[in-house]
């Protein structure tokens, strides 16, 4: 199908650098600087499903422009540059439509391409039912919801979650449900979330892959602070939104868009008010999330608690994140032999993270006997650096060695994914000879701490 054009109000220093990012992806970039203009060119074409406001420059007039967007039987998304001071004006942090979205300088025409071309996607692409969840048909299109659909009620989240599964659609061709992957260590500090974060923009800005990453955390996560995104409106907050209103949203509704691309959902903003996180609720959502992305990542929380193990049970792949140090190697093992008993141990893969510590990689993958499929050397300033910017490193320093490592991690993930592939499998050692690398690993370590 032809792609859509997309109505920009930018300088024109930025529209420039936008509009060559936009025809990369196929989209046409057209300047408008009034709201009469704007009124026009929707009048004139049917293919305008998006626009850029900048309301850091001039913001009355992109109140303007925002209302001829919404005239009438009009519903054009719109993507608008924002000041953080005006961001109560027009009663936006997810009470505005919930297609819309913020960004504020500095950016990078890249970035914006990439939110752009998800917002386009959800424009283009809709199925029928989903015009009874609030989500735009393309203009133009004859497409109407079915009877059935048309009848269903606005708080139908379970119906939509034991539905049988269905193609997702990207670009009008059949795309095959999304993987979800869970990163997880029941010790802390490992590095689950640095390596969430990067594995995932690493899929979606390197490998074309359209990710959700999830913050499954409701006590310690930070994804969001690490990202930059400053309030993100959470899963918790929508639900209890949506019992009020007796409105449905999916989770790619609620998600925020990050400069990277990634969709990025908050479990809940306070570990004090998740009551409404019903385990296999949440399973159910995110299960339902899968004809919507690629990749799902879960950063989760270290413990046994019920949502982890609902969530567990929906895992196509869990990563173990280890790094060479005992305690953590403890965690692993003692890991490894629950998922026995969860029956999830044949979904078990390790990455090595800060392998460059100097006990050997071999040894680890030994003793904790799942198979390694990646190594990540140790930077943590860069993380860090990247962090204080709202970035991953992927995003923030592309040319870095460690995010060789993480795309190496991103490859092998995908490449495992495809079908007729198996992941490696490591022999499963006796209890005795897990004991002798054990004494054997712990012994080096000692020597290497005195």
């Amino acid at each position: 199908m032809p792609r859509s054009a997309v109505a920009i109000s930018l300088p024109p220093a930025e529209f420039n650098a936008v509009r060559d990012n936009l025809a990369e992806a196929g989209y046409e970039a057209i300047p408008v600087e009034s709201a009469d203009e704007l009124e026009q060119l929707l009048t004139d074409r049917a293919d305008v499903n998006c626009a850029i406001l900048d309301g850091e420059t001039d913001f009355d007039r992109t109140l303007e422009m925002y209302a001829v967007l919404r005239d009438g039987d009009r519903n054009v998304p719109a993507l608008m540059l924002m000041p953080p001071r005006a961001l109560g004006r027009m009663g936006l942090g997810g009470r505005a439509d919930a297609r819309d979205e913020y960004f504020t300088r500095p950016y990078s025409a890249e970035s914006l391409r990439w939110r752009v071309e998800a917002m386009l996607i959800r424009v283009e692409n809709v199925p029928a039912e989903a015009a009874t969840h609030g989500t735009l048909l393309s203009r133009g299109s004859s497409e109407a919801p079915t009877a059935e659909v048309a009848t269903q009620s606005a708080d139908s989240a379970a119906l939509e979650a034991a539905a049988p599964p269905r193609q997702g659609m990207i670009g009008g061709a059949a795309r095959k449900r999304g993987r979800i992957l869970i990163v997880f260590n029941p010790k802390g500090g490992v590095g689950k979330t640095t390596i969430s974060i990067n594995t995932g923009s690493a899929m979606q800005m390197h490998k074309g892959q359209r990710v959700l990453l999830v913050d499954c955390d409701t006590i310690t996560g930070h994804i969001a602070a690490s990202l930059g995104l400053q309030q993100p409106r959470t899963l918790a907050n929508a639900w209890r939104d949506n019992a009020i209103t007796g409105m449905f949203e999916s989770v790619e509704q609620i998600a925020s868009i990050h400069s990277s691309g990634i969709g990025v959902l908050v479990m809940a903003e306070s570990p004090l008010h998740t009551e409404i996180l019903e385990p296999q609720r949440v399973a159910d959502a995110i299960m339902a999330a899968r004809d919507s992305y690629d990749w799902i990542i879960l950063d989760m929380h270290p413990d046994y608690g019920p949502l982890n193990q609902a969530l567990f049970d929906q895992a196509d792949t869990i990563l173990v994140p280890v790094t060479p140090d005992v305690p953590c190697i403890r965690a692993a093992v003692q890991f490894r032999e629950l998922a026995v008993e969860l029956e999830i141990r044949d979904r078990l893969v390790m990455v090595i993270n800060r392998a460059n510590s100097g006990v050997a990689a071999g040894d680890v993958e030994r003793v904790v006997a799942i198979p390694a499929i990646a190594r990540i050397r140790s930077a943590g300033m860069l993380f860090v650096r990247a962090a204080d910017e709202g970035k991953s490193a992927v995003e923030r320093f592309p040319t870095a060695k460690v995010v060789g490592d993480i795309d190496i991690l991103a490859d092998r993930l995908i490449n495992a994914a495809e079908p007729g592939s198996t992941a490696p499998r490591s022999s499963y050692p006796s209890r005795n000879r897990i004991t002798d690398t054990f004494r054997g690993l712990f012994d080096r370590i000692a020597t290497q701490v005195s």
